[in-house]
């Protein structure tokens, strides 16, 4: 299964998603509450896949997905946001998020979204 890694300024919702993973066979490789610590641990924890947070504190998720891809072209990151962010999602989505997940968190989306990721 793929080697995962969380970016979420809430501890809770970095647990539930955490949850939801492990349960399903992933492993989660690393964890970060905000975009600068996810571009400086995607470089040396390499995972297969990325769960973005947008809003964050020191560098938002946008920002870090860009940071992100401009070093890693192949960086496969799907973005997770709250209801009432979709002009910031699509500007993932134009920014090379592959996909995004909408909190709370529902177990079958979030399994289907990294699947078709995983599988691009």
């Amino acid at each position: 299964m793929a080697r995962i890694m969380i970016v979420d300024d809430a501890a809770f919702m970095r647990m539930m998603l955490k949850q939801i993973l492990t349960e399903n066979g992933h492993e989660v490789v690393a964890e970060a509450s905000d975009g600068r610590q996810a571009v400086e641990m995607h470089a040396n924890v390499k995972p297969d896949l990325t769960t973005m947070d947008i809003t964050m504190p020191e560098m938002d998720g946008l920002e870090a997905l860009k940071t992100i891809r401009g070093s890693d072209p192949k960086a496969k990151i799907i973005m997770c946001s709250a209801m009432g962010q979709q002009g910031m999602v699509i500007e993932a989505i134009q920014s090379g998020a592959l996909d995004f997940i909408v909190k709370p968190f529902q177990k079958d989306r979030v399994l289907d979204a990294l699947q078709k990721a995983l599988n691009r």
